[in-house]
């Protein structure tokens, strides 16, 4: 082979490695990282925490190239994000890019929400907060992230066919669907675009027969079943729902299903924690289970959080990062209640 030829060679096997298919590991973790007060995360995050440095090494032993973070307090200056990438980064575990917004969580209302006849309260902000940002969201990604649809200001009340109890006029006039945000963020990622539609629903309890907090949390999946993009998406976040024994209303989430693949992610950890207390009894399958909760009272551990690619991308793997014994069980422990879930996907897609 001439020279020439030889260097042609070369440029085409460098092309093509540069587009060649490879895993893409897309994660969501909720890491317990919001204080009962603004500021006191970043103060926690500059000094030693156990805590803190138990999430930074569940985040540095998985790897994820793009990282939805849910339960992450929001300040209006980026100055807690900025210091937790910097603590990832001495971890061995950069993250170029990040993005966030203020979330509804703790974003006062003016007006007696849950119409217990006082206003002002946690559960009177447009998503349950005691302060504007506490258990917010990040993403985090090794691959620039822009441009970034916030769908966090759509009302309750436009969904079609939702299910909003029956408010006054001047509440539904300004709550909001989202209890968190809702993010379709677009990542480049080998020249590609790739859509993460990004949330973090409420929990289908706290409330009365009205059935509140379940209702939304049924709407706010509900929402993306028609704002689905065309180009390759994948879903995640704290979806809040477990159709095999949770409460709430699983009808969103099957509708979900039937869009997306569910790889179901698993771990030893969930699996050797089944047959403890109130669990025992449950119906699905525990080694799926993302929260860890007392395991002497209901609800025990439920599988809450969910990393679901489109329907026709390729998964090479998933799991939930919970080991059953050794040393990282107990850094999963100490890191939250809740265990990171990450799933593979080649990338970029075949082309169709």
């Amino acid at each position: 082979m001439g020279l020439r030829a030889l260097a042609g060679a070369v440029l085409l096997a460098a092309l093509g490695s540069a587009t060649a298919a490879a895993p893409l590991r897309i994660a969501t973790f909720s890491p317990d990282l919001s204080r009962d007060g603004p500021g006191l995360l970043l103060r926690d995050l500059g000094r030693k925490d156990a805590q803190i440095d138990a999430v930074v090494r569940v985040i540095a032993e998985t790897r994820p190239d793009i990282l939805l973070l849910t339960g992450f307090d929001w300040d209006l200056d980026g100055l807690a994000l900025a210091a937790f990438r910097a603590r990832l980064s001495a971890a061995g575990a950069d993250y170029p890019h990040s993005f966030s917004a203020r979330p509804n969580a703790g974003m006062p209302s003016g007006l007696d929400l849950d119409g217990n006849g006082r206003a002002g309260t946690a559960n009177d902000r447009q998503g349950f907060g005691r302060f504007s940002g506490q258990g917010g969201m990040a993403i985090l990604s090794r691959h620039p992230i822009g441009p970034v649809l916030d769908h966090s200001a759509f009302l309750w009340r436009d969904l079609p066919g939702n299910l909003m109890p029956p408010a006054a006029p001047e509440v539904a006039a300004v709550q909001r669907l989202s209890s968190v945000a809702h993010w379709d963020a677009t990542l480049t990622v080998a020249g590609k675009p790739l859509h993460l539609l990004s949330m973090a629903a409420s929990p289908p309890v706290f409330d009365g027969p009205e059935d509140r907090n379940g209702r939304r949390n049924h709407d706010e999946l509900a929402f993306w079943l028609d704002r689905l993009p065309g180009a390759p998406f994948v879903l995640a976040g704290k979806l809040n729902i477990d159709a095999a024994d949770s409460e709430g209303r699983p009808d969103a989430l099957a509708r979900m299903m039937a869009r997306v693949t569910d790889s179901l992610p698993a771990s030893e950890g969930g699996r050797a924690a089944g047959s403890a207390g109130v669990n025992a009894a449950q119906k699905g399958d525990p080694a799926l289970d993302t929260g860890d909760w007392p395991d002497d009272k209901p609800p025990g551990n439920l599988r809450v959080d969910y990393v679901l690619p489109q329907k026709g991308l390729k998964v090479l793997g998933s799991g939930v990062f919970w080991p059953a014994t050794g040393e990282l069980a107990q850094v999963a422990l100490a890191a939250s209640s809740h265990r990171l879930v990450w799933v593979d996907i080649d990338w970029p897609p075949a082309e169709r």
